[in-house]
């Protein structure tokens, strides 16, 4: 009994067996709890054990979620992968710091662009919408609070209502060839808001108003 460690046995010299037996009993619950890592020849139970140990959720549910960037097939894959959630925290860090930015570029450039698309079949064509949102800045500057202006032109809705507004307020001013009328500058200048010259283009409609602008001037 030389080679028995002292621990397993009696103050006689004799082997205690019920030192033994505890032993290795402390023993296989030590060995039951640890952890194997898997090789490709690995069981699915020794996987998952595994995966357990390290963080990796039994289901795609249980990982974090982001708002933006939160999807139940995102998690699915994740899970699939084999991430963490602590990695998976780390991963919507990442993308929050660096990408985030991008992402709220490309979402700006997509609604302008359908913005933009919106107003063109709105007004007609790419040319008079330039010259509707041109005459609607030059009513907005004078007819509208400066904060009130830009919030409605924050959308292509609220650029709508403007125009629609202006139209509402346009003067109904005479100009037939045979009204006797003597129109004032801030008269012709009102007559260039009417939709007939700056989206129209109505021939006649600018020929009234060029005329009354030399007839003024040209005293």
């Amino acid at each position: 009994m030389n080679n028995i460690p002292e621990k397993f046995l009696n103050s006689d010299g004799s082997l205690n067996s019920d030192a033994l037996i505890k032993s290795y009993t402390e023993l296989e619950k030590k060995i039951g709890s640890m952890v194997t890592i898997p090789n490709s020849d690995s069981d699915e139970d020794t996987r998952n054990k595994f995966k357990r140990a390290i963080g990796v959720p039994e289901k795609a549910s249980e990982y974090p979620t982001n708002e933006m960037y939160d999807d139940e097939n995102l998690r699915q894959k994740f899970l699939e992968i084999g991430l963490t959630k602590n990695q998976v925290e780390k991963i919507y860090d990442v993308v929050n710091e660096f990408l985030s930015p991008v992402i709220s570029d490309l979402f700006s450039v997509q609604n302008e662009s359908s913005a933009i698309n919106e107003l063109k079949n709105f007004f007609g064509g790419t040319e008079k919408m330039n010259d509707a949102l041109h005459a609607i800045n030059l009513f907005g500057e004078r007819f509208l609070p400066c904060d009130a202006f830009e919030a409605l032109c924050a959308t292509p809705q609220g650029i709508q209502s403007v125009y629609k507004m202006m139209l509402s307020m346009e003067p109904d001013v005479k100009t037939d060839s045979s009204s006797s009328e003597n129109l004032s500058d801030s008269d012709l200048r009102r007559m260039m808001r009417d939709p007939k010259y700056w989206r129209d283009g109505d021939a006649e409609y600018i020929r009234k108003i060029e005329n009354g602008f030399k007839k003024l001037y040209s005293k």
